[in-house]
């Protein structure tokens, strides 16, 4: 056990530049809020609704974190910062990292029978601040939901998602497969947070110049071989 949370906190020390002890980390709110969802958790699978929803309740009022004691919660989730709500069918997988004011909420069923109405997000997942995932979608492997964002359907594995509602970028995953970084994805390695939109764009420009390159030397291909065909055929004339 005490080893299981050594190797959480140092999780959370390599996706956090703040801290530089483990000591501070164990201060952290969102280390206290999944700390109390699992016994809340445990709570609920054992039908103790009421005491699980008591759980729940004190660790929102000391946490700001509402997580519902029916979710399921992986390894190493990380919650920076707080004002995140969770609903109760969410599925988090490991590694996860969720920055401050997120909801993972529900959306009524078209059947008007209850069931899976929360997101499910798959491993090494971000998200950034504000951001908003609807309903009974799927995040899958790697995905990174930018700040603000409003998911209301799938994403597919190591897709980057903006905007409201939520398109992808025109990143590669390959490009940025590399170490966790903080705060966002940027396209190289002198990365401000202050600037992720621009750096996104600056992403999306360069993908754009390369693809109109491409069709430029395809079409110039194509012209030579044309021509000398044209030429074959006056001879023969």
């Amino acid at each position: 056990m005490f080893n299981g949370l050594i190797a959480y906190l140092d999780s959370i020390k390599a996706r956090d530049p703040a801290p530089r002890t483990r000591w501070e980390i164990l201060l952290y709110p969102g280390l206290l809020a999944v700390g109390m969802h699992r016994i809340a958790h445990w709570l609920f699978e054992a039908d103790m609704f009421f005491l699980a929803r008591l759980v729940n309740h004190i660790s929102r009022w000391l946490t700001a974190i509402d997580i519902h004691p029916g979710a399921k919660i992986g390894r190493h989730l990380f919650i920076d910062h707080g004002f995140t709500v969770i609903g109760e069918t969410a599925e988090i997988g490991d590694n996860v990292t969720i920055y401050q004011c997120v909801t993972l909420g529900g959306t009524d069923p078209a059947n008007g029978v209850g069931g899976k109405r929360h997101p499910t997000l798959c491993d090494d997942v971000i998200v950034g601040s504000g951001a908003q995932i609807l309903g009974p979608v799927t995040v899958m492997e790697r995905a990174r939901v930018g700040a603000n964002a409003v998911v209301t359907k799938d994403v597919p594995e190591g897709a980057v998602m903006v905007g409201i509602p939520a398109r992808s970028t025109l990143l590669d995953a390959s490009e940025y497969s590399r170490d966790f970084v903080p705060y966002g994805t940027p396209c190289n390695e002198t990365f401000d947070p202050a600037t992720q939109k621009v750096e996104i764009l600056q992403c999306q420009l360069e993908v754009m110049q390369k693809q109109l390159a491409a069709l430029i030397a395809e079409r110039e291909t194509a012209e030579e071989g044309e021509a000398p065909a044209r030429k074959g055929g006056r001879k023969s004339a």
